[in-house]
């Protein structure tokens, strides 16, 4: 009987490990950030330094604040021996994938095995982005409203608004902090003078399901035409929600934004 007993104990204890393990799995979040080195506008932009620091790894450091696991991916040798001599995690990845989105995915599919549900999608160019911003969006993500998260800012001003490079979301209600709202456009130029809409800041947040989905899909037309791959998930009905943030990360395209964010980020070092 006593032998039986401490058995059952065994066992039951053995099946909690189990299922605690199987609910930290299933309940695992990851952020990947695509990052390569032959930028169109600006070649080598992840390893232009910023306060002694490459661009990357001030990303990275972001990420990490964020008590998530994070991995950069990158089809770039240079980028993997800067993130590797600073202790961080990064994956070499194929040359040949056309969007940040298809290099996340190689990440997630390969050397994660699929297993995490929820999969943040952080451009490697927002040097001064907020923790505190990927937090947010995680922990509204983890609430299961939408396939797809992403969040937005106010334009700083009109020079800022009419800037083809910044990246506009237009969204259903009024964007309040704290708050989400469904997109419903992305552009750069406002052509349909929508009543609601803010500066698009680059990260995505999927979920699985979402994110195998979105790979799957064809190349969409308004995403070949105005070079914005969320609107392939807007163009086959998949949700996204946008959330407000107080904060304005820049998105580092040009060498112009390069010298802005040195600017913001020596003054608040």
């Amino acid at each position: 009987m006593t032998y039986s007993t401490t058995l059952i104990k065994k066992l039951n204890l053995l099946n909690f490990f189990f299922a605690s393990l199987g609910r930290i799995i299933m309940n695992k979040t990851v952020i990947i950030i695509p990052s390569r080195l032959d930028a169109a506008r600006l070649p080598n932009k992840p390893l232009e330094l910023i306060n002694n620091k490459e661009m990357i790894l001030h990303v990275y450091e972001a990420a990490k604040k964020t008590n998530s696991e994070v991995f950069v991916a990158t089809p770039d040798q240079k980028i993997i021996d800067v993130v590797n001599q600073n202790k961080g995690k990064a994956i070499l990845t194929s040359i040949d994938h056309q969007t940040g989105t298809d290099r996340v995915y190689e990440v997630f599919k390969g050397h994660l095995n699929s297993e995490p549900n929820l999969i943040i999608n952080l451009q490697g160019d927002m040097p001064n982005i907020e923790p505190q911003a990927i937090s947010d969006l995680i922990n509204y993500m983890q609430k299961g409203n939408c396939d797809i998260g992403t969040l937005a800012s106010s334009f700083s001003s009109n020079d800022e608004l009419a800037d083809e490079n910044n990246v506009k979301v237009a969204v259903k209600g009024q964007l309040i902090a704290g708050k989400f709202s469904e997109a419903i456009d992305f552009f750069r130029v406002d052509k349909k003078k929508y009543e609601n809409y803010h500066h698009h800041v680059g990260i995505y947040a999927f979920t699985n399901k979402a994110l195998v989905r979105y790979v799957n899909l064809k190349r969409s037309k308004l995403e070949l035409e105005r070079k914005l791959e969320q609107l392939r998930a807007l163009e086959n009905s998949m949700s996204i929600h946008v959330g407000y943030i107080n904060s304005s990360p820049l998105s580092v395209d040009t060498k112009n934004d390069l010298m802005e964010v040195r600017k913001i980020m020596e003054k608040s070092n």
